[in-house]
Parts: C-alpha cells; structure tokens; sequence
C-alpha cells in the first residue's frame, strides 16, 4: 500500500506583497522633484497640486505629484507657458483648437526664452522702485512669479533697456514723460483686441489640422504688420496733425480791425484849385 506523499511544509517566511507607495510630505516632495518647496507652496496655491489628505496642519502628497511638479517646471522652463495654462493642459481641458490651446500657442510665440532678473536685480542695476510699480500696473511689465520672487523676461528687459536708451538720448522725463507707455498700452490694447477678434471669428471656425501653427504664423504676421504700417503712417499723420495746428491757430487769431471805408468824391466835395 503505498503512503500518499506529504504535504510540502510550507515556508515559514510569506512573501510579502509590495508596499503601496507612501504619501509625501512636501519637503520629500521637493526633493524627489527637484522643486523648491516655495515653488511646489506657489503651484498649490494656484491650484495645479493638491495634497492627498491633511493632518495636524501638514499636507501629503501622492507620489504622482513628483511628475506633475516637475512636468509643470518643465514647461515653464521650455515654453514659458503661464500657469493657468499649463493647468489646463496637464488637466485635459483644452482640446485642439480651443481658445486655451491657443493661448497656449500664442504665449509660446510671443514670450521669447533668454535672460531673466528679479525685482531686486532691477533695483540694484538703477531702475526707480516706482517706475517699475507704474509699468506693472500700467500692463506693460509682466513678471512671472518662481521661486526666487517675481522675474522679469527678455521682453520686459527690452522695455527697461529702451525707456533708459531714450533718457541717455537726452529725451528727459518732461519731454517724454513714464505715463506715454501707458498711452501706447492702451492703444495697442485696442489693436490686440481687433486681432483677437478677427482670429477668433475668422480663423478658428475655418482652421483645418494645426491651430497651434496658424496661432504662431498670425502672432508672427501681425507684429511685423504694426512694425511695417507705423513706418507707413508716421509721415502722413505727422503732416495731418501740422495742418490742424495750423488752422487751429488761424481759427483763434483775432479778427484783422477793418480798415475806414474812405466817402466817394462827388462834384461838391471836389477840392477847390
């Protein structure tokens, strides 16, 4: 009779199932991501990374925020993208063609990669604290902020370096005066405004494959357009507002007194000889 075979012992040792990935605090996350916590504290507060869960004041962070963060770092550092952007993109809420992606596109074409100088870099190189607080407000400086504080990019760069190559020109504040970039502001804010417009109506509706290229190709086709127009109308507009000094001075001149109306000479008032 044979003996039915024994039951393999099993192992004492269980083979331990893989550990679910724990939660992080934010100065791990940081670390695994290579963001600095003021940066990491910055992308929370505009709502591109929310914690998993919270405790005793101190938030947790699933391990998939370790991507998140550094894709949002990485395209603020290659495209320039602003941050509601960039949400909307990682989020999935900008299909192809939308007004988003086109921002998106649009931002990518006109926010040009190169230097960058915080505010206090501006200050020690001579800028007046006032003068950059009016063109911020005034929307012709937009500083990014990063973890370094507020940065100004090339563009905004270029205006600094322009405004202070026409004071060195010998064109002084009371010739031309900080408050003229707010008139161009607002002017080129009504062009900007007629272009959207007309990209919104006329190109979305029709646009087949590639908006993000047409998007580039329109930013690229207006700029030289402004640049090229300018030249044209200077001349003319210069001449038209010579004219108009003119007769509004003629207008306010004081009427010429008339001259005596000397009587006709009749037979009776001939003079005697």
């Amino acid at each position: 009779m044979t003996r039915a075979p024994k039951p393999q012992a099993t192992s004492a040792r269980k083979t331990s199932a893989p550990s679910a990935p724990t939660e992080l605090k934010i100065s791990l996350l940081a670390r695994e991501s290579g963001v600095p916590v003021a940066t990491i504290k910055h992308y929370a507060r505009e709502g591109l990374v929310s914690p998993a869960r919270t405790g005793r004041n101190i938030a947790y962070y699933a391990p998939s925020a370790v991507e998140r963060v550094r894709r949002i770092k990485e395209l603020q550092r290659t495209r320039f993208l602003p941050l509601k952007v960039i949400k909307s993109l990682l989020d999935g809420d900008a299909p192809p063609g939308s007004l988003t992606s086109v921002e998106a596109s649009i931002t990518k074409a006109v926010d040009l990669p190169g230097e960058a100088r915080t505010r206090e870099e501006l200050l020690l190189a001579g800028v007046h604290a006032e003068d950059l607080d009016w063109l911020i407000g005034a929307g012709a400086l937009r500083p990014r902020p990063s973890a370094r504080g507020d940065v100004f990019g090339h563009d905004d760069l270029e205006l600094l370096r322009t405004l202070a190559a026409g004071r060195r020109a010998g064109l002084a504040p009371e010739m031309l005066p900080l408050e003229i970039v707010g008139a161009y502001v607002e002017a080129l804010r009504n062009l900007v405004t007629v272009e959207l417009t007309m990209f919104r109506e006329g190109v979305l509706p029709r646009a087949e494959g590639d908006v993000t290229k047409l998007a580039i190709a329109a930013t690229e086709l207006s700029e030289k357009l402004v640049v090229l127009l300018r030249r044209k109308l200077i001349v003319p507009t210069l001449r038209k507002l010579a004219k108009e000094a003119a007769e509004a001075r003629g207008a306010h001149k004081p009427p010429r007194p008339k001259r005596p109306v000397r009587a006709a000479l009749t037979p009776n008032h001939k003079s005697r000889k």
